[in-house]
């Protein structure tokens, strides 16, 4: 039997990466990776950095100084577009949802299918819909009753479904979580945490950010802390505990206690 080789790159990964805003340091020399099928639990205080990183992962902010690689090839992304093109996907914490539309309309918002009727091209709706409730069905959601009803009726964890089985389907390689399980219930949460292990299952990576460290514990296969623009700690989730990493967040001294 031939053995099983890892990839020899992760998928994404940055290198020193240094930003920025007048006098505010942001990021100071921070590495980062996340291979293939993996999830990696990105957690700090505000103020961390977290966001920034984020942001100059997906092109949103130009770094000051470092370098981005995927798949081992030094890339520049000089806008979100360029992050989307890789299969880089990012699922904000407000969700981009349009509340007016349906649910078919919010997941194939900005790619809808067209039919042609004679000369006219007209929304194919009849694809969207089965596409829809097809996709939310493999990924778990089967408490909707039809793609067909508006966003603004759903929950925070119905919402989070539809956004995150939105990016599986249109063909994302490392989807960005930004605080997914904020303010949703107990019940909302842990299914969220369900999607984030099927996404894993069909061979996505997963970058989780949030301050909850109880939510993204249990999915993560590696936790980084950010701690005034520094990377103060990578770890296998084995490796560490929770209260090390509430420790590592909150105690002055810490960081370099673990150093």
């Amino acid at each position: 039997m031939a053995a099983v080789t890892s990839p020899p790159h992760p998928l994404l990964e940055a290198r020193g990466i240094a930003k920025a805003f007048g006098h505010i340091q942001a990021l100071a020399g921070v590495d980062f990776h996340v291979g293939y099928r993996e999830v990696v639990g990105l957690v700090g205080d505000n103020g961390a950095g977290k966001s920034t990183l984020i942001k100059i992962l997906t092109g949103v902010y130009p770094p000051d100084a470092g370098q981005l690689f995927f798949e081992g090839r030094p890339i520049t992304l000089a806008s979100p577009q360029d992050a989307r093109a890789l299969g880089i996907e990012t699922v904000y914490q407000d969700l981009a949802l349009v509340e007016q539309m349906s649910i078919a309309r919010n997941f194939f918002l900005g790619r809808e299918p067209v039919r042609r009727i004679g000369p006219l091209p007209v929304l194919d709706t009849g694809t969207m819909h089965r596409v829809t409730e097809r996709v939310l069905r493999e990924i778990g959601i089967t408490t909707l009753r039809s793609s067909a009803q508006d966003v603004g009726v759903l929950s925070g964890g119905e919402r989070q479904a539809i956004a995150i089985g939105r990016t599986m389907h249109f063909g994302a390689r490392l989807i960005i979580l930004d605080e997914p399980t904020s303010a949703l219930s107990v019940k909302e949460t842990q299914k969220v945490l369900d999607y984030i292990e099927e996404a894993r299952r069909r061979g996505l990576s997963v970058i989780f950010i949030t301050h909850n460290l109880y939510h993204v514990y249990p999915v993560s296969d590696r936790i980084v802390v950010l701690d005034h623009g520094r990377k103060v700690g990578d770890f296998r989730r084995q490796e560490v505990s929770i209260e090390d990493l509430v420790a590592l967040i909150t105690l002055p001294g810490a960081a370099s206690a673990r150093a």
